[in-house]
């Protein structure tokens, strides 16, 4: 005669057999762990190279929004191009969804200016830094050729002169921020 819990033991076995369908199930694995996303790079500072790097590091074109309601290659004017492509990183592209009045700092706006053949001639970006500029709503200006190769950056008077035509906007010309 076997003893007791020998019994239990194949009763249990014959049991948990059953219930599994009669197939043999491999253990558990454990949950597989999920990469964590990388973080987002520091904000740039105020140096055009710095910049221009900073926004091939991110991959602007492939993550972030273009303007809402443009698209790509829309029509633009002088200085710019005869046609545009204007980027929004996250925090530009929710305040004007959001028609916050204002961009934080932080806000980046990225404007490619193309000749009317559809070449990229020189991309143009506002950069929003808290107290760079106070008389221009703490915009840093630059502009590159299509490399990245800064032509101007900075206080640029004839960026903040036009834009300043929308001071009560923000310098954002291309839609209402309200």
């Amino acid at each position: 005669m076997l003893p007791r819990w020998i019994g239990l033991a194949v009763a249990a076995s014959v049991v948990t057999f059953a219930a599994t369908g009669c197939e043999r199930r491999p253990p558990e694995r454990e949950a597989e762990v999920q990469p964590a996303a990388a973080p987002e790079p520091q904000l740039p500072d105020t140096t055009g190279a710095v910049v221009w790097a900073y926004l091939q590091q991110v991959n602007y074109r492939q993550n972030w929004n273009t303007w809402p309601g443009k698209g790509t290659l829309y029509k633009g004017q002088e200085p710019h191009g005869a046609l545009l492509t204007t980027y929004l990183n996250p925090l530009a592209h929710d305040a004007l969804t959001n028609k916050a009045g204002k961009l934080s700092a932080g806000a980046i706006v990225v404007k490619e200016n193309y000749a009317p053949d559809s070449t990229l001639a020189a991309i143009t970006i506002m950069y929003k830094v808290a107290g760079y500029n106070a008389e221009a709503s703490d915009w840093f200006w630059l502009k590159t050729d299509p490399n990245g190769v800064v032509d101007v950056q900075g206080r640029v008077g004839m960026c903040q002169s036009c834009h300043g035509a929308k001071k009560d906007n923000d310098y954002i010309m291309t839609a209402s921020l309200k």
